[in-house]
C-alpha cells in the first residue's frame, strides 16, 4: 500500500488534514475519528519527514497533525520538520500530536511555529476542538501542555527556566562528559542530549558548551 496515496479531497467548507505519524494503527484511528466530523477530511498521510515533504507540497492541506518521533532514531526529527513546514508553508497550521510531555519539547515546538501541542491520550472531543482552534489561526493546548506554557510565561526573563532534564544534562556537562556518555548516564539518545544542550546554550545566552557551564556557575545553577 502506498502510504502517500491521496485520500478523498476535502469538500468546500471542510478542513483538509494530513497525518504525519510512523504508526499505521495511530493513523488509522485518527482517520476514523476525524472523517466522522462533517467539517473535516483526512486527505493524506506520511510516515517519515521525506514522505511528509512530498505530501505537503502536493496537497497543501489546512492542518498537519505531526508526531515528534518518526521512527528514525532521532527524537528531534519532528521538531525539525515542524520548522520546515512553518517556514515553507506558513498557511498550514501545525498541531503537534505526540507522546512527549517534556517542557523543552512543548516550548521548542511552539518556538518552531506549531500552533498547538496535544498529548496522544487526549479525548476525541478535545482533539477535534484543538484542530478547529488551530484552523482559526489560534493556539491550542491540552491541559498539561497549557500548564507548561503558563509556567514559561510566569518565569522571569532574567532567570533562565531550565527543565529538570536540562538541569541534569548541564550538571553532567560541567564534569566534562561527552554527549554520548551523558546520554548513557541519563538513558537518552545522543541526539536528544544535543537537543537539550542547544536549549541550555540558548537559554543561557552561550555560544559554546564551556560558556554555558561558566554562565550556569555564575548564576548558581551548578
Amino acid at each position: 500500500m502506498n502510504r502517500q496515496a491521496t485520500r478523498p479531497r476535502a469538500e468546500q467548507g471542510q478542513l483538509s488534514i494530513v497525518l504525519v505519524d510512523d504508526h499505521a494503527i495511530v493513523r488509522q484511528g485518527l482517520r476514523s475519528i476525524l472523517d466522522r466530523e462533517d467539517d473535516m477530511r483526512v486527505v493524506g498521510e506520511a510516515t517519515t519527514a521525506t514522505e511528509a515533504r512530498a505530501v505537503l507540497d502536493r496537497l497543501r492541506p489546512d492542518i498537519v497533525l505531526l508526531d515528534l518521533k518518526l521512527g528514525t532514531g532521532s527524537d528531534t526529527e519532528g521538531l525539525e520538520l515542524c520548522s520546515e513546514i512553518t517556514a515553507n508553508h506558513p498557511e498550514i497550521g501545525v498541531l503537534v500530536l505526540t507522546t512527549f510531555l517534556d517542557d523543552a519539547y512543548v516550548l521548542e515546538a511552539v518556538h518552531r511555529g506549531a500552533k498547538g501541542y496535544v498529548i496522544k491520550d487526549v479525548d476525541t472531543s478535545a482533539l477535534v476542538s484543538a484542530i478547529r482552534t488551530v484552523a482559526r489561526d489560534e493556539s491550542a493546548f491540552d491541559s498539561r501542555s497549557a500548564s507548561v506554557m503558563a509556567r514559561s510565561i510566569r518565569t522571569a526573563p532574567e532567570e533562565p527556566a531550565l527543565t529538570e532534564r536540562e538541569q541534569g544534562v548541564l550538571e553532567l556537562l560541567a564534569t566534562g562528559l561527552s554527549n554520548r556518555i551523558v546520554g548513557e548516564r541519563l538513558f537518552i539518545s545522543e541526539t536528544t542530549v544535543k537537543f537539550h544542550v542547544r536549549n541550555i546554550m540558548r537559554k543561557l545566552g552561550a555560544a559554546t558548551r564551556a560558556e554555558a557551564v561558566y554562565e550556569a556557575s555564575k548564576m548558581g545553577l551548578i
